[in-house]
């Protein structure tokens, strides 16, 4: 089995009794940008009604988690400013937990961005940043006690793919998690609220990419779940030699490795073909077992 990791949610540390349960099968977190910038243009959500909208059509599909972002992390991307990205999130959140009771993430860098999320009905902080970007964020966490992820990313959204490199890519990147790990306690983060995520993408050559994917075991080592983003990224196409509306794919059989080497959660873009990929897995490790 992929480990017994089972976190949870809501107010008061999880009284209303709803968890994140990765006990039995790796979770589908199903992508949601409400932004008009994202890398993959069929992704993105003009307004809050149509991302609403989205978001029920992934939960019909499958998905487990839902990850609301206002703000593109694709390299080169512009910053956002707090009041903007808060106005893109919001209403869509308020929208999602009127209908539904799914674990949601916000994807954001930002503490006032986040709390903000989390007043209005998230449950899970996704910080690309590994709380390092905005330190009164590693604080908000630390209050809130809300789960957190942890991704791995050298430089920032603007910089990170100008010549990136490493000489052993699995051996730094590993590192690296761990340092932000203890960061985040330090700062009062709960340790057993932590996800890791090695940042599949950000600043990283394809080469890294494909070689955190196939030692991805050495990260769910560590002993804390392991979330994956693939979906439809540009190392898909190095390999392939795929526009990023013809990968998917590659992002899947990529995914499948991933999730063979021990992912907890996986973030896609197409929620129900990875719902499909999870529960066949899930199948055949049930017979083989």
């Amino acid at each position: 089995m992929i480990g017994a990791h089972r976190i949870p949610l809501g107010p008061l540390g999880g009284e209303d009794g709803r968890r994140l349960d990765m006990t039995q099968r790796p979770l589908v977190m199903g992508i949601l940008n409400c932004t008009p910038d994202s890398f993959y243009p069929a992704s993105r959500r003009g307004d809050s009604g149509d991302a609403a909208h989205a978001a029920l059509d992934m939960i019909e599909a499958g998905a487990d988690i839902i990850d609301v972002g206002g703000e593109s992390t694709r390299p080169g991307a512009d910053y956002v400013d707090a009041d903007e990205e808060t106005r893109r999130v919001v209403p869509v959140i308020r929208a999602i937990r009127r209908v539904s009771p799914i674990p949601i993430s916000i994807d954001t860098r930002k503490r006032v961005v986040a709390e903000a999320a989390l007043d209005a009905g998230a449950d899970i902080v996704n910080d690309v940043s590994g709380l390092r970007d905005d330190p009164d964020l590693r604080r908000l966490a630390a209050e809130r006690g809300a789960p957190v992820v942890l991704m791995h990313m050298r430089g920032s959204s603007k910089t990170m793919q100008r010549r990136p490199r490493y000489d052993d890519a699995v051996a730094e990147v590993r590192s690296e998690l761990i340092e932000r790990v203890e960061i985040a306690v330090e700062a009062g983060v709960p340790e057993e609220t932590i996800i890791l995520d090695p940042g599949i993408g950000f600043g990283k050559r394809a080469e890294d990419n494909l070689a955190i994917i196939a030692n991805l075991s050495m990260f769910v080592e560590l002993g804390r779940p392991v979330l994956i983003g693939i979906s439809r990224k540009s190392f898909v196409d190095a390999v392939l030699d795929r526009a990023v509306e013809d990968r998917l794919a590659g992002s899947l059989a990529a995914e499948a490795y991933a999730v063979l080497e021990g992912a907890h959660i996986v973030r896609v873009h197409d929620v129900r073909e990875t719902v499909d990929l999870v529960r066949m897995i899930t199948a055949i490790r049930r017979v083989a077992s």
